[in-house]
């Protein structure tokens, strides 16, 4: 089909596109196979008492999965979409089974390279291919749909290997599913997805902006620039979105060891582990699409701060009831910044270069699980896991007041103004 022929838009690519939140609800069922067990394991199997060291896995998967994101956007401008979600289902078959034969924690750590490998590579083409299928009028929603997917995923597999784990041990048949997770993904991927580089092609031969240098010819480093500091909207999501995974990977990595001191059982852990994710993946159904009505900014900062207030009440709280409360309150915060954050930078990069400009921002973002396992593991270490919690509460603030102040409206519709120069950052434009 020639690039002309193609058409953009939910409705008209809605079998692939369907199709593509079904591989990124496999990809996201991968991940959630660690967020019960993986911390306990670190415990109760491979006596790692330190909190720094029992994160190493976080730290080796977030600086892995930073770095493969950014890979993976400039790939996929060169070599096509499907290639690069294939490899990132080839990097995922070996992962439950290295851990389920670990002899030692470096195993574990091990795997989570080839985790953070997988996720870069499979989530960030999963979510490149539906901007391209989107069009721009619903990015919002198509967003929303995407981390839905693979949020919920994350929960309902948290859930079942909890169970699993106290019916069957920590090992090996948790990690079963994971495994099961891959191979279908796998299938799935090379059998039916369709490449979608003609549709961005094809939105870019229409797409309106200033200067002939927004089209073509921006080289990577000059995206990245843009979007890790000069471009104030870009680099506004940047931050906010590093400050979120770091939220996750506190909330991966010391949340069940916080609950197991309480008394809490796995059945227990496993709700709260599955809670959080789950409010999280079911809210970005609503907040993704009316960012589309709405603008983005508001669910930024909204977001950002809600998740500020639910990280110092879980580190306030002492039981089951109030640590589920909370869990709601970070899910629903981060629920209004997930997608919002990736239909930002959709809606300011040129379709010629946003791949790139999406690799960049998920290098920032995901960069977060590893600077939150660095500094929530010393805080821990240092003062225990309920200080960890009060430090990145405050931080989380912090970035939300950060985009209130540094963030302009993006989406057009809201914004009522023309799109921002991005190539030739100015001002901030005024909504």
């Amino acid at each position: 089909m020639t690039t002309s022929a193609l058409r953009l838009g939910l409705r008209a690519n809605a079998a692939q596109f369907t199709l593509l939140v079904a591989v990124n609800a496999l990809v996201g069922g991968l991940l959630g196979s660690e967020r019960t067990v993986l911390p306990l394991l670190a415990e109760r199997e491979f006596d790692l008492t330190a909190y720094t060291a029992a994160l190493t896995y976080i730290l080796a998967f977030g600086a892995t999965k930073a770095v493969t994101n950014f890979l993976a956007g400039a790939l996929s401008d060169r070599y096509g979409r499907k290639p690069v979600l294939i490899a990132g289902w080839l990097a995922a078959i070996p992962v439950p089974l290295m851990i389920i034969w670990a002899p030692s924690w470096g195993w574990v750590v091990g795997a989570n390279v080839l985790l953070g490998v997988s996720q870069g590579l499979a989530w960030s083409t999963t979510v490149i291919m539906k901007i391209d299928l989107a069009g721009p009028a619903r990015r919002g929603l198509a967003m929303g749909l995407n981390e839905a997917a693979g949020y919920l995923a994350v929960a309902t597999t948290a859930l079942a290997t909890g169970w699993l784990a106290a019916a069957h041990g920590l090992r090996p048949v948790p990690f079963l599913l994971a495994l099961a997770y891959a191979g279908l993904g796998l299938g799935l991927s090379l059998a039916s997805v369709r490449e979608t580089h003609g549709h961005a092609r094809r939105e870019a031969a229409t797409h309106v902006t200033g200067t002939a240098e927004q089209h073509h010819g921006l080289s990577t480093g000059r995206v990245a620039a843009l979007t890790s500091w000069r471009e104030p909207a870009l680099s506004a999501a940047s931050q906010a979105g590093m400050v979120n995974n770091l939220n996750d990977g506190l909330a991966w990595g010391l949340f069940p060891l916080l609950f197991a001191t309480a008394g809490l059982s796995l059945t227990q852990i496993g709700i709260l582990a599955a809670l959080y994710p789950a409010v999280w993946g079911l809210g970005q159904l609503v907040t993704g699409q009316a960012s589309d009505r709405y603008g983005r900014k508001p669910f930024v900062v909204a977001g950002m701060l809600a998740q500020a207030v639910a990280l110092a009440w879980i580190a306030r709280a002492d039981g089951f009831a109030g640590w589920a409360a909370a869990a709601v309150l970070l899910g629903a915060g981060t629920a209004a910044v997930y997608p919002t954050l990736l239909a930002t930078v959709g809606d300011v990069a040129h379709p010629a270069w946003r791949a790139r400009a999406v690799g960049v921002y998920r290098l920032w973002r995901d960069g977060g699980f590893a600077v939150g396992a660095l500094l929530a593991g010393a805080v821990a270490d240092l003062a225990g896991v309920r200080a960890a919690v009060w430090v990145v509460a405050a931080l989380t603030a912090a970035s939300g007041l950060l985009a209130w102040i540094r963030m302009y409206e993006t989406h057009p519709r809201a914004a009522r103004l023309p799109r921002p120069d991005v190539a030739r950052p100015g001002p901030r434009p005024v909504a």
